[in-house]
């Protein structure tokens, strides 16, 4: 399904993986890109076990960015259970993993939302909002948590 071994050891660690072929079945496609409001290809979504999305991913990636990319995916779907301390520990592999991607300020962006709400310790925003000053500082997710003090 993915012809970078990276990607399809990743995906067969982490996911039941699901493709739908545009062409070859056509009528799958179309009832689940409305359901999903899929509007281009390739379209990856993340979902949890009753369906509802955690994270999309629209349009190609490299290899790289597209493991950060489902990482990422990972921590929305702990998040979403309620799992921040587990969110966090994945939020925070993949800012330091694929930092560099742009992967990366995201995740320290919810790493420290899932620390705060595991904790309800405002430190944990006060010390992300910090290292957007020291990392990112052009992104929207810097932006996103420069009200945090720091």
């Amino acid at each position: 399904m993915y012809p970078d071994e990276r990607v399809a050891r990743f995906v067969e660690e982490n996911f039941i993986p699901v493709r739908v072929h545009v062409r070859e079945q056509a009528d799958e496609f179309k009832r689940l890109g409305a359901r999903y409001s899929a509007q281009w290809t390739p379209t990856i979504l993340v979902l949890d076990p009753e369906g509802v999305e955690r994270h999309r991913i629209e349009g190609f990636l490299p290899a790289g960015d597209l493991i950060a990319q489902l990482a990422l995916g990972l921590g929305h779907s702990a998040f979403a259970r309620g799992d921040f301390a587990g969110a966090e520990r994945r939020f925070r592999e993949v800012a330091e993993r694929h930092g560099d991607s742009e992967a990366g300020a995201e995740a320290l962006y919810w790493a420290g939302v899932s620390r705060y709400k595991a904790t309800n310790d405002a430190a944990a925003l006060a010390e992300t909002a910090q290292r957007f000053r020291e990392r990112y500082q052009d992104t929207s997710w810097a932006k996103k948590a420069s009200v945090w003090g720091g």
